[in-house]
């Protein structure tokens, strides 16, 4: 069964930040990410994780802000200077929070120069930081309009073309869904590329067992193909975080049974 972790920036929204890792903890999960975790000081951020015992798993190259700001810098033309410094600056950050992957955030972009900025930042990242486990994702363009990155395809041959083995695929099940139509095929498509992945249920983005995508058979797929990543619940509760939980306590429950 996956090692689960816990999006702090969507689960447990009730309680302060500093208090959500040990609520994550006692829920069941093993770890946890957080998309944008620049307003605390990093130091706090660690300590709250290892007091609760979680391991840090990802976090995003940083927008102004998580609330309307931008997302992402690394395809947009004439901002490859502004893409470096916040690749800087979230390169610190997951160093100081033993983050393992850093997910870099593509932008609002299009056309042949996005795709050359793109590749070219992406080039410049990996051999910037090859200690550090760099992911792209592909997201819809229905819940983040005009994003640059929203074709899997295209995201494999890019990853392909670079090269960079610290450079691989997070797997969002929910925008693949969206994307592809098929989210397990699509995971078949491009199992070898993928570092991390997120789950939620769909419609809605609601809990994993909340929707048309069968998770408990997704789940023994990954072990079947010997996934050894960790696997985020990103999703926006229907209620409180704790009442739709039953997902994982069913999960923990199988593996542990």
């Amino acid at each position: 069964m996956p090692r689960f972790a816990a999006n702090l920036t969507m689960l447990f929204t009730e309680l302060p930040m500093r208090e959500r890792f040990a609520a994550a903890a006692e829920a069941g999960f093993k770890g946890v990410e957080i998309l944008f975790p620049y307003d605390i000081a990093a130091a706090e951020i660690y300590r709250s994780a290892v007091a609760a015992g979680l391991e840090m798993v990802l976090l995003n190259t940083p927008p102004p802000n998580w609330a309307g700001g931008p997302r992402g810098f690394a395809a947009v033309p004439g901002l490859e200077e502004r893409f470096q410094r916040d690749f800087e600056r979230s390169l610190r950050v997951a160093q100081a929070l033993r983050a393992r992957h850093i997910h870099v955030m593509a932008g609002v972009a299009e056309g042949p120069e996005a795709l050359d900025t793109f590749r070219r930042n992406l080039a410049w990242a990996a051999e910037r930081a090859p200690h550090a486990s760099l992911t792209i994702e592909p997201i819809n363009r229905t819940d983040m309009p005009g994003y640059f990155l929203s074709d899997f395809d295209l995201a494999a041959e890019i990853i392909e073309g670079i090269a960079a083995p610290n450079l691989g695929l997070q797997l969002d099940c929910y925008h693949a869904r969206i994307i592809t139509g098929d989210m397990t095929a699509c995971w078949r498509k491009v199992a070898p590329l993928v570092r991390h992945i997120q789950i939620a249920g769909h419609p809605g983005r609601h809990e994993p067992d909340d929707g048309e995508l069968d998770y408990p058979a997704f789940f023994a797929e990954l072990d079947d193909w010997g996934y050894r990543g960790w696997v985020s619940a990103e999703y926006h509760p229907a209620r409180h975080s704790l009442s739709g939980l039953g997902w994982l306590r069913r999960a923990n429950d199988r593996a542990t049974g």
